[in-house]
């Protein structure tokens, strides 16, 4: 008689390795600016048959070949796609102001540019976390900085961003007492990442930065709800 099959040996899935490279696939490997005007288009449950426009900061180039458009949202630089909350903005697609066109993909010669860029910035692995990229805004985007709850809270501007090894993004803003020239731009000493020395960040559009600062009543009103209703609280 022919010796019996052995039983397979049973695999071990580690989810949280597959978790982990899933993620890498996903992290950001190369920004490039929006520098022609393009936007995202959102709309908020609130207001269903109207839709809204938002300029696109920079589209990113992801590990795995995909392109998006990011945007300052909330408390980071957010993909558009991840906008998928009607109550805050969920993500229609993006849109050419000149032409009103909207379209679902980003545009090719992005597409192009990214893959280029990557190529030849082709950084290699590195045990530790590094800085891979500098863009400086060019929205002028503003953050709210707080680092207690009750603590009185600063509005400041954002210069740039920083791309990390590790898909992360950093805002940068400016220490204003180590502020020597005028205007402040990427490499001066006195950026420092946001994160560093403020526990919470959210970030603004110029027009509501500037609501904020001058202390309109209804800016403030839905300020205060917005925090008040972090979950990460």
């Amino acid at each position: 008689m022919g010796a019996s099959p052995s039983p397979r040996s049973a695999q071990v899935i580690d989810l949280e390795t597959i978790r982990q490279r899933q993620h890498a696939r996903k992290r950001l490997v190369r920004l490039a600016p929006e520098l022609d005007g393009l936007e995202m288009v959102y709309q908020l449950n609130a207001r269903p048959d109207t839709c809204y426009g938002m300029p696109i900061l920079a589209w990113g180039l992801r590990e795995d070949g995909e392109i998006v458009g990011l945007v300052p949202w909330m408390e980071s630089l957010t993909p558009c796609q991840q906008l998928n909350n009607n109550e805050d903005g969920c993500f229609i697609g993006y849109r050419d102001p000149e032409t009103e066109e909207i379209f679902d993909t980003p545009p090719e010669h992005k597409m192009l540019e990214l893959s280029a860029a990557a190529d030849y910035f082709d950084y290699e692995e590195a045990s530790e976390v590094t800085l891979i990229q500098q863009l400086p805004d060019t929205l002028g985007t503003h953050a709210l900085c707080m680092n207690q709850p009750q603590t009185p809270w600063q509005i400041k501007p954002v210069y740039g961003w920083c791309l990390y090894s590790d898909g992360s993004i950093e805002a940068l803003l400016a220490d204003d007492a180590q502020i020597t020239m005028s205007p402040v731009l990427l490499g001066d000493a006195c950026l420092y990442c946001g994160r560093s020395r403020h526990q919470m960040l959210y970030f603004f559009q110029r027009h509501i930065a500037n609501r904020i600062m001058e202390e309109d009543p209804a800016t403030l009103d839905a300020l205060a709800l917005m925090v008040l209703d972090d979950p990460s609280e």
